[in-house]
């Protein structure tokens, strides 16, 4: 790089960053900058602030120290258009009478909460988004009607709509089947390597995503370790991590971590699971 040459504004910087809960210090001096198009898995168990991380960088919640810049500026609770954010993935109601397009269209011109779509620009911006997620064949059904693979799609077009810089994806994959997995994975994979977006992603299982992560923020124990896959993901580093024996292990081409603590988390009850 030249003297000349300005290196671009990182998509997020967090300095010095703290976060407590209920007077327990969930971590804190957490620094991370992410690099335009790079992918960053956030894991740990349940109760580790990775959500909560993801909205403060949102401007939803508040640190307890340090502080957040997103695409060059500190966040601010108004938020970003151009921040990206993909929800848990919660089954809408039945008798939702939205249709898909329109979900994908408040993303498009979200002031319009409930009418359709209708200058031509917006209008030829969903279908592009629907037929990106593979979702035009159900654009028109009801959502409430649609499986949880097809809502997901539709949130992820829809977190797509402004083209962000910053994509935010909160446990996008839970309950979906390996198929729908594999397509979401696939749309938040092509938007950033065709943009440059950065990413963070929080998630249960770091299968479906392992090929395609570039580093790993695990949060676990009041602490947390970041690095590469090949960095974080041993028995040794794990084992620091929650200050208690962890095996990371192969099983085919999948990774299993064995003996990791997860008391907060109530639907885990064996000592054996898909990481973390």
């Amino acid at each position: 790089m030249s003297p000349d040459t300005v290196a671009p504004t990182p998509p997020l910087r967090i300095t010095g960053a703290a976060l407590r809960r209920g007077g327990r210090e969930l971590w804190a001096g957490l620094d991370l900058t992410v690099a335009p198009g790079e992918l960053i898995a956030v894991l740990g168990p349940s109760g580790s602030g990775k959500t909560t991380l993801l909205r403060a960088i949102l401007g939803l919640d508040r640190l307890s120290a340090g502080s957040i810049e997103a695409l060059g500026e500190p966040v601010r609770r108004a938020g970003n258009r151009r921040i990206g954010y993909i929800p848990q993935q919660r089954p809408l109601p039945r008798d939702t009478a939205l249709r898909g397009r329109d979900l994908v269209g408040l993303g498009v011109d979200g002031h319009r909460f409930g009418f359709p779509v209708s200058r031509r620009r917006d209008r030829d911006r969903v279908d592009a988004l629907l037929d990106a997620v593979g979702a035009r064949a159900f654009a028109d059904r009801p959502v409430g009607l649609l499986s949880g693979g097809e809502q997901q799609r539709l949130r992820t077009g829809q977190a797509l709509a402004d083209d962000p810089r910053l994509l935010l994806c909160d446990e996008p994959l839970t309950s979906l089947d390996l198929a729908n997995q594999q397509a979401v994975v696939g749309l938040i994979d092509r938007h950033r390597r065709e943009t440059g977006a950065a990413v963070l992603l929080v998630t249960h299982d770091i299968n479906p995503v392992l090929g395609k992560v570039d580093r790993i923020l695990y949060l676990a124990g009041g602490r947390f370790t970041l690095g590469t896959p090949d960095e974080v993901l041993t028995s040794e580093t794990l084992t620091a991590l929650y200050g208690a024996p962890v095996f990371v292990m192969r099983a085919g081409d999948r990774l299993v971590v064995v003996g990791a603590p997860d008391a907060e988390a109530s639907h885990h009850h064996h000592d054996e699971e898909h990481l973390p």
